[in-house]
């Protein structure tokens, strides 16, 4: 087989004259963010909740994905945006987006290694606390509330694989070379 410069298989000629687009590697986790915090504005009708946090899930998957990505202040206006959309009482999210962000920095300095199972588990344990956190500042607690909130709380766990494999697929959208003009 014989691979020329320039073709398709070559591992070299393809990336000449290709550069990271600053503005998208800046712009897609930021925004893959916000777009997942406006899915409450999504027609939904259910007699209780059942729709994960889907900009809290993103947050986190991206947290997890790429680490250093998103700096420890990113919870306080990527919260207040949510806070906005959410339904919740304003500040909750600012206040439990900023704590998650701070536990995940926590925890990665503390356990350096990486692993599917373990994200998975530290994700968990973040949406549980979220959705439990934000019924109890909602004031909205009370003995039947953990058997409703149970649905949402098993869909979001289940769910959140796939919005790791999304942010996965974006991370390399992000990355990927555009060809420079010149």
């Amino acid at each position: 087989m014989e691979y020329r410069l320039g073709s398709r298989h070559s591992g070299q000629g393809s990336q000449i004259n290709r550069a990271h687009s600053p503005f998208v590697a800046l712009v897609v986790p930021w925004a893959s963010i916000v777009l997942a915090s406006l899915f409450p504005l999504l027609p939904l009708i259910a007699s209780m909740p059942i729709s994960p946090p889907m900009g809290f899930m993103m947050l986190l998957a991206w947290r997890l994905v790429r680490p250093g990505l998103l700096p420890i202040w990113a919870g306080f206006p990527l919260g207040l945006i949510d806070d906005l959309f959410s339904g919740q009482p304003f500040g909750c999210a600012i206040l439990v987006w900023s704590l998650t962000l701070i536990a995940l920095d926590v925890i990665e300095t503390r356990f350096p290694w990486r692993g599917f199972l373990q994200d998975w588990l530290v994700a968990s344990a973040a949406i549980a606390s979220y959705i439990l956190v934000c019924a109890f500042i909602a004031g909205s607690w009370n003995i039947g509330l953990p058997t409703i909130l149970a649905p949402q709380l098993v869909l979001s766990i289940l769910f959140y694989p796939l919005i790791g494999r999304l942010v996965a697929f974006l991370d390399r959208l992000r990355l990927r070379r555009f060809r420079t003009i010149g």
